[in-house]
C-alpha cells in the first residue's frame, strides 16, 4: 500500500495578499493558492490512501476552514484521511479541536509553530498534546524553514520537538520536508524516540539535499523512520513516485547508492499503523 501522508486543500480566498506573493516569489512563478477538488482526486490516483488538511495561521495570513477539508475527505472516505489544524492564537482553538475530533471525525492534526508563531512547547500546546496522546490522534508538524518573512526560524528547528516526545512518550508525532534544512538534526531525532517519524515531501525538487538526507538515515540506521509523502500541489504523487525510485541518479561513480530495499520500503511504508490510523 502507498500511503501519501502529506497533501494540501486550500482556497485563494484563504490566502492573504502578502503571504501569496511571497509564496509566488519563492517559487519562480504564480503559487498554487486555489485547488480544485477534483484535481485534488486525481493527483492522487497512484496512491492507495492519501493524508489531507489545510492550516490555521492568521500570524501569517493563511487560514483554511477545517470545515472545507471535511466536507471533501467525507465525498472519499475510502481513500482519503483529514488531518485538522488549529491555532492556538484563536481563543476558540481548544473548542475547535474538540469540534474537528469529536464532530467532524479528523483523524490526525497538522501544526505550523512557524507559521502560528509559537514555540513547541508553549503552554497554549500542552492540553492539545495530552489531548491528542490519549485518543490516539497523530499530529504533523511543519518543522523547517519556509518562505514568508515574518515566519520565525527559531521555532522550526525540529530538535525542539524532543521536548515534546519527552513529555508525551505516547504521541505520534510526524515532522514534514525531514524538517529541511536540518535533515541530519531530524534523523538523530527520529532514530532515538519512538514515536517520532519524518515525511520525505517537497524534497524531491532539491535532488541533492534529497540523496544527501537519505544516505544519512541510512548511515544512522533510521531510514525505517521516514514515510512517503508528497506535499502536493507543489508536486504530485506521480512525479514524487518518479523521483524516489530516481534519486540514485545525483550519485556520482564511488558514492553510496542507495538500497532499492530503502526507496520501496519507504514508499510501501505502513503509514497508517505506525501512526494509530489503520483502525477507524
Amino acid at each position: 500500500m502507498i500511503v501519501d501522508c502529506h497533501t494540501h486543500l486550500w482556497k485563494a480566498e484563504n490566502w492573504g495578499e502578502e503571504i501569496t506573493r511571497e509564496a509566488s516569489l519563492a517559487r519562480g512563478n504564480p503559487a498554487q493558492v486555489d485547488i480544485d477538488e477534483r484535481d485534488h482526486w486525481q493527483a492522487m490516483a497512484p496512491v492507495d490512501k492519501a493524508v489531507v488538511f489545510g492550516l490555521r495561521a492568521a500570524h501569517v495570513g493563511l487560514v483554511v476552514p477545517n470545515d472545507l477539508v471535511a466536507r471533501y475527505v467525507a465525498e472519499h472516505p475510502e481513500k482519503l484521511i483529514g488531518f485538522a489544524s488549529i491555532d492556538p492564537h484563536e481563543p476558540d482553538y481548544l473548542d475547535e479541536m474538540r469540534r474537528c475530533f469529536e464532530t467532524l471525525g479528523f483523524r490526525g492534526l497538522k501544526l505550523g509553530p512557524i507559521y502560528q508563531n509559537y514555540p513547541p512547547m508553549d503552554e497554549r500546546m500542552q492540553p492539545v498534546y495530552a489531548y491528542c496522546e490519549a485518543r490516539g490522534i497523530p499530529v504533523l508538524f511543519h518543522q523547517g524553514t519556509t518562505f514568508p518573512r515574518r515566519a520565525p526560524l527559531k521555532y522550526a528547528h525540529p530538535v525542539l520537538l524532543e521536548d515534546v516526545a519527552i513529555r508525551y512518550p505516547e504521541l505520534r508525532m510526524v515532522i514534514a520536508h525531514m524538517g529541511h534544512p536540518w535533515m541530519e538534526d531530524t534523523i538523530v531525532l527520529i532514530r532515538k524516540q519512538p514515536h517520532v517519524y519524518a515525511d520525505v515531501s517537497a524534497l524531491y525538487y532539491r535532488p541533492w539535499q534529497f540523496y544527501n538526507a537519505l544516505v544519512a538515515a541510512v548511515e544512522y540506521g533510521a531510514a525505517h523512520k521516514l514515510l512517503f509523502g508528497t506535499d502536493y500541489p507543489f508536486t504530485t504523487a506521480a512525479d514524487s513516485i518518479a523521483a524516489l525510485r530516481n534519486v540514485n541518479h545525483v550519485a556520482a561513480s564511488g558514492m553510496p547508492r542507495i538500497g532499492e530495499d530503502v526507496i520501496e520500503g519507504i514508499l510501501h511504508r505502513d503509514t497508517l499503523a505506525l501512526l494509530g490510523l489503520a483502525i477507524i
